[in-house]
């Protein structure tokens, strides 16, 4: 009996190399197994590619497949049968449970729960809501940067101001919900990560990105998540905490900053 668990911990989605499952479709191509067992259809495979792929290379080398429930041929119509109707169950089982948790996290934020790391300026309580900094000496600087920005009107000209002035921008520290801060010279990334985000503005925004799915080497692949534009944002909720700047002020933000790389590109 060999024991394949190499897999622990990755996902049957098809999205993960999984070293342990090809292992088993090489040892079943060269025939050196009589049955492969399993627990469950769902603990071998979550898409019915991988899957049928198992069920008819097992059919052509003549090798069983076993689990609790009993022994199957697949070479046998019936037994292909349920094989593959057990692929599919795992598969809808696996499709169930990421809407439902996909639902219940999106409920959440909708309910103004923020569930991800706050930017500099802000604190995340408890409660996992958002609250302005305490700290006098943080808020006029996050301030000072959009006051910077609407006298220059570039990112880039607000880097270089704050860089020659020598006056660094207070960053947060990951992991500390807000409470603990750097200070640093601002970088371009920086100065254009803080003008872009709708936090700020006093806005609970969710789904400004999305990751797009690739075929490669025959396996689906996330690529960068790629930023979408305002009117495909999935959560907007205005006014959901006291903001630095109006939501109008951001959105013109945002208006100038597409000018500027229009420029730029065009140059």
């Amino acid at each position: 009996v060999v024991v394949i668990d190499e897999d622990l911990g990755r996902s049957g989605s098809g999205l993960q190399e999984r070293p342990g499952f090809g292992r088993l479709l090489a040892a079943v191509c060269q025939g050196h197994l009589g049955a492969v067992l399993a627990l469950e259809a769902s603990r071998l495979a979550r898409n019915n590619r991988d899957w049928h792929h198992l069920i008819d290379l097992c059919a052509l080398t003549d090798t069983l497949l076993i689990d609790d429930d009993g022994i199957y041929d697949p070479r046998l119509l019936n037994d292909r049968l349920v094989l593959g109707m057990q692929g599919s169950m795992a598969e809808y089982a696996l499709g169930l449970m990421r809407q439902r948790a996909r639902q219940a996290f999106e409920d959440k934020i909708r309910r103004g729960h923020v569930m991800w790391e706050v930017p500099v300026g802000f604190v995340r309580p408890e409660d996992n809501r958002i609250e302005k900094i305490a700290d006098r000496q943080v808020q006029p600087a996050v301030a000072g940067v959009f006051e910077t920005f609407r006298q220059l009107g570039s990112a880039r000209q607000t880097m270089l101001w704050y860089r020659d002035e020598q006056l660094p921008r207070p960053e947060v520290q990951p992991a500390t919900a807000g409470h603990e801060i750097l200070w640093r010279l601002p970088s371009a990334h920086r100065i254009n990560q803080r003008l872009m985000n709708p936090c700020y503005a006093g806005a609970l925004v969710y789904g400004r990105t999305a990751a797009k799915t690739v075929i490669e080497d025959g396996r689906a692949r996330q690529t960068t998540r790629r930023k979408k534009p305002l009117e495909q944002w999935r959560i907007v909720t205005l006014g959901h905490h006291p903001g630095y700047i109006s939501w109008a002020e951001y959105l013109s933000n945002l208006k100038q900053l597409e000018a500027n790389r229009a420029v730029s590109e065009e140059a």
